[in-house]
């Protein structure tokens, strides 16, 4: 399959392509307690306990296939990898809709998982077609897909879950899915050029031999341990928000829904459109550190927090701290070669699967005791100041990847000649 230049449809397909997912995964949502309850018996309090285990399921084998589906782009094209992912969500989602026993649920997850790897295809593709310097602004926009998804999806998912019972939202997503399927059918252009193209390896092809490979841009490798750091305090947010917002400030369901949709509309908002504005303006470095020192007051904010009002404003602030990822994924496409672009970008989708582990593992946990009675103090806030304080590391971490990659620059570049791109980047 030849390479062809991407038109117009190429970035709109991408766009959707992330946005279906997000709705897909979202619609689901709101009726996963009901249908484990319908396949076991089992109360709430109790499906609980499934549900984290599709939860890990998910994310475990997102972290063990993203590699291996961003390598599979890096041999055979990005679009075979991203069609065959949308034909097997569509499948998938079916499954899962007619799924009798929970452990057919369980499968279909564990499937889910494996198809949502393809999230680093989809950010391989727009590596392909876009400079450098306007590779943030197009993460972002694919960032902002990410966010809106995730609001209107749990939204909808419960909606038709009132009307036509928990099973709907599977086959509402499988529609989206089969439908996405055809229109990529269509219009979607291969963007990886056979020259850069390069023979699949095992070796690399897992989350650690991945990993292993991008050591060799000792950059690269800082800002994803940055990037890991962000993720882990990120996900205090949905390990503890519902918990959190309903014993401090006492919200029922409808008041932490508002909140999750302010919070999807305040990102989409800033990754779709201030990002494209800002990056350039700020450059790449000063971006980053902007976000990050956003997030961790952001974070702080949330913990010190005494009434419910003051959460909308910390929203709304820290919303501008979305403009660094999208920074840093742009400097690590970068400097990563064009025929690694879905091994960087599928390294990147096992670190935020890690994260989808590990993070509620440690401030579950944390927001649990400092609320209990055995706690020496009362401080609910404490899983928000121990993602505050992820965060001030990451931009320490951040920083001294800049030393590396600016070293970097300054050994392939001659002195009397600065790189254009290092020109643009820096502060």
């Amino acid at each position: 399959m030849s390479a062809r230049a991407p038109g117009k449809h190429a970035i709109t397909f991408i766009f959707i392509t992330v946005l279906i997912d997000m709705i897909g995964f979202g619609l689901i949502i709101p009726v996963m307690p009901e249908l484990i309850g319908e396949l076991t018996g089992l109360p709430a309090n109790e499906a609980v306990l499934l549900g984290m285990v599709l939860i890990i399921s998910y994310a475990a084998m997102q972290f063990i296939c993203a590699p291996i589906i961003g390598a599979l782009s890096d041999r055979f094209g990005r679009k075979p990898v991203l069609l065959a992912a949308l034909a097997g969500f569509a499948i998938d989602y079916a499954i899962m809709g007619f799924a009798p026993v929970f452990w057919l649920l369980l499968v279909g997850r564990l499937l889910a998982g494996v198809f949502g790897a393809s999230y680093s295809t989809a950010n391989a593709f727009i590596a392909d077609i876009t400079p450098p310097e306007k590779r943030a602004g197009r993460f972002g926009m694919i960032g902002a897909a990410f966010g809106l998804g995730f609001t209107f999806g749990p939204l909808i998912g419960g909606y038709l879950g009132d009307m036509f019972g928990p099973r709907a939202p599977f086959f509402a997503a499988a529609i989206l899915a089969g439908l996405n399927f055809i229109y990529g059918l269509i219009v979607l252009p291969e963007t990886l050029a056979p020259e850069n193209r390069r023979k699949f390896d095992w070796k690399r092809a897992n989350p650690f031999g991945a990993l292993m490979q991008i050591r060799k841009y000792p950059a690269v490798l800082g800002l994803m341990s940055a990037v890991f750091l962000m993720l882990i305090g990120h996900a205090v947010f949905p390990a503890t928000w519902s918990y959190y917002s309903a014993y401090r400030y006492g919200w029922d369901s409808g008041d932490i829904g508002l909140s999750l949709m302010v919070v999807g509309i305040s990102s989409a908002i800033v990754m779709g459109g201030l990002t494209r504005i800002l990056v350039p303006k700020l450059g790449e470095w000063r971006a980053i550190t902007l976000s990050l020192v956003l997030g961790s007051i952001a974070y702080i904010a949330y913990g010190l927090a005494s009434a419910g009002w003051m959460v909308y404003v910390i929203i709304v602030a820290g919303a501008l701290g979305g403009i660094g990822q999208p920074a840093l994924q742009g400097i690590m496409s970068r400097i990563v070669p064009p025929n690694a672009q879905g091994e960087l970008q599928g390294a990147m989708t096992s670190l935020q699967s890690l994260s989808m582990i590990f993070g509620p593992l440690a401030m579950s946990p944390l927001f649990n005791y400092f609320s209990s009675d055995a706690a020496p103090a009362q401080i609910p806030g404490a899983a928000f100041f121990l993602a505050g304080l992820l965060t001030v590391i990451a931009l320490i971490v951040a920083r001294l990847a800049r030393r590396a990659d600016d070293g970097r620059a300054n050994e392939t570049t001659p002195a009397s000649e600065p790189s254009p791109v290092a020109q643009k980047s820096a502060e």
